[in-house]
């Protein structure tokens, strides 16, 4: 598709039920690789960064079973190797979360980098230097990150600059690590404090998410459990600035309000 033509001027009128939101579910789906046992996922988004996610999950074999719901059900039992291709991962950077999973729970994990060539980013640098920090072994060859370590070791890593993703990796990273591990200047977002709560349900024990200072207290091994995905928010706000901006009448069902209070306060202040 090479453009969008919107005709306007028509009120948007009726009800509509949010979805799973994307950027919380892709981060799930890579925390399901740290459990022994299976886990089930709900309220995933059809979206094609998902579909690339399970195709990942599955490439490393992975058990991945989808039913007609979008609840997916994934079983690490099986995986066969602990690699993430550059042919995904260029795709759909997010892919870089399974890298702390993988890591810490198999001992290993070769990783293409986003670009597939030199580090640059800054986000991937403070992805690979929060995991050295942990004990991690960690070489950039051919395009790859290749990791190792026997078990990573808890420690108090200082973030240089707020990244959801750098957090997510590292939180999921420090769940299985030996001691405490404390993430300061961590991300904060509704996303991240989802992917905490997911994690808590597989027994991880996690403080903090939601604020810039995430205390974790490493596990040996975590379980199976079932567990929703939060709303989209953005999806969310989008339909409801919609509705106020077509002077229409728009429901929105199965969200989050206290996700919202920013979009609220802006249509009220707005006259909606």
């Amino acid at each position: 598709m090479d453009k969008l033509q919107i005709r306007g001027g028509t009120p948007l009128e009726g009800e509509v039920r949010i979805s799973g939101a994307k950027n919380a579910a892709l981060p799930i789906l890579a925390g399901t690789l740290l459990a022994e046992g299976t886990v089930s996922v709900g309220n995933v988004p059809h979206l094609q960064d998902v579909t690339t996610m399970i195709e990942l999950l599955g490439r490393m074999g992975v058990s991945v079973t989808i039913d007609d719901k979008m609840r997916v059900e994934v079983d690490a039992a099986t995986i066969n190797e602990c690699v993430a291709p550059y042919e995904l991962v260029r795709t759909m950077r997010a892919s870089i979360v399974v890298l702390g999973p993988l890591l810490a729970r198999f001992g290993q994990a070769d990783v293409s980098l986003p670009g597939g060539c030199a580090i640059g980013a800054r986000p991937v640098n403070i992805h690979v230097d929060g995991l050295r920090a942990l004990g991690a072994d960690i070489s950039i060859e051919n395009g790859y990150i290749r990791a190792r370590a026997d078990r990573l070791v808890g420690t108090r890593l200082v973030l240089d600059t707020v990244t959801v993703t750098g957090t997510e990796n590292l939180l999921m990273a420090a769940t299985l690590a030996e001691g405490e591990t404390i993430i300061e200047n961590a991300a904060r977002e509704p996303e991240v404090v989802d992917l905490a709560n997911f994690l808590i349900g597989m027994g991880a024990k996690i403080h903090g998410a939601g604020s810039d200072r995430i205390v974790v207290e490493g596990v040996k091994r975590l379980w199976g459990t079932s567990y929703d995905v939060l709303p989209d928010r953005i999806e969310s706000g989008t339909y409801l600035v919609a509705g106020a901006i077509t002077r229409g009448h728009v429901r929105i069902k199965g969200t989050r309000p206290d996700h919202l209070d920013a979009v609220l306060a802006k249509l009220r202040e707005a006259g909606a």
